[in-house]
């Protein structure tokens, strides 16, 4: 039986650092894209892999509720890529300036909510409402895996891997 690796991290993620060979499918669009992926896997061993071990699960758990758990023999890779690479197994890793850009969200919404806050106890109070309207988005954000916020991050040309994405339009 043919081991495949599947890469359930996020885009900015994968590209910083993945298992030469193994097939990236977000678990953000993982319900979407993996019925597809998983047809072609049908009779192999899939290990699927994430930064430390969550999302994976995340995602075995959906094989399951796709059906294919008899198909395919899937398993979590304990630990991750942090594991993998702490083995001394071959990853493939590019530096990259800029921080994954979930981290750029949390940074960005963390500090528009921290100022709004104490601007509204120093201005106005209803400066507060943004700070609402900031967590209800974080809130849609985590209840639907869409974050308005994220795809116009990625979107910025620190944020691009290919220089040629930089000069598109």
């Amino acid at each position: 039986m043919d081991q495949v690796i599947l890469d359930v991290r996020e885009k900015d993620e994968f590209d910083a650092q993945h298992v030469p060979g193994s097939i990236w499918v977000p678990l953000s669009q993982f319900s979407h894209l993996a019925p597809g992926i998983l047809q072609t896997l049908v009779g192999r061993r899939v290990l699927i892999m994430c930064r430390s071990g969550k999302r994976a699960s995340l995602a075995a758990q959906q094989i399951e509720q796709l059906g294919f758990s008899g198909q395919v023999s899937a398993e979590v890779f304990a630990g991750g890529i942090l594991a993998w690479a702490e083995q001394g197994k071959s990853v493939v890793t590019r530096r990259r300036g800029h921080l994954p850009i979930m981290r750029q969200v949390q940074l960005i919404a963390g500090l528009c909510v921290l100022l709004s806050v104490l601007l509204s106890f120093q201005l106005d109070r209803r400066i507060a409402w943004l700070a609402a309207f900031i967590g209800a988005g974080l809130f849609l954000a985590g209840l639907t895996g869409f974050c308005p916020l994220a795809e116009l991050l990625a979107r910025m040309p620190w944020n691009k891997s290919d220089p040629r994405e930089r000069c598109q339009t």
